[in-house]
């Protein structure tokens, strides 16, 4: 599926930039073990990066370090506060339930999502979070770069597979 808004939302150019930054944060998570997703929090009037994140979940013995959760933790203390309006969310898979519900709080205006997650995702493979009655609701755009995502991902599966 090419890069395509669900509701409405633009692409712009700066968009695959802060995606490979995320793809980057995954092979990061791939080499260290983990399961391959990273993402970056940026603010949208400067451009800074203000927040990175990848799966830490097995490093940190925690299910609550997924890459977009450590993202927004970095974001809200550099910016010296919980509400991150005014900045987009990159990542490279459809966020979960736990993450959607964090950046539903965390106030962030936009997530742009890569490879689509049919078993969790909580944009619009398994549940629409982002179109339920919250007081916030993100806009999203889905897909982009979504090959490259996605075979990050599978190659690491293969991986695990082969050792099986």
């Amino acid at each position: 599926m090419n890069a395509a808004s669900r509701n409405g939302d633009t692409m712009f150019s700066d968009d695959f930039a802060y995606m490979r930054a995320a793809i980057a944060l995954a092979e990061e998570a791939a080499a260290a073990g983990e399961i391959p997703v990273g993402a970056v929090v940026v603010d949208r009037e400067t451009g800074e990066i203000l927040g990175r994140g990848r799966n830490r979940r097995e490093q940190d013995h925690s299910p609550t370090a997924h890459a977009e959760i450590l993202a927004i933790e970095e974001a809200a203390k550099k910016r010296g506060s919980w509400r991150l309006s005014g900045c987009n969310l990159y990542v490279t898979l459809e966020p979960c339930p736990m993450c959607s519900g964090a950046i539903i709080n965390a106030r962030i205006d936009r997530v742009i999502f890569g490879a689509y997650d049919e078993k969790a995702g909580a944009v619009v493979s398994v549940q629409q979070m982002f179109s339920l009655p919250y007081n916030h609701k993100p806009r999203f755009t889905a897909g982009l770069l979504e090959e490259p995502c996605a075979a990050v991902l599978q190659a690491f599966f293969a991986g695990l597979r082969g050792k099986l």
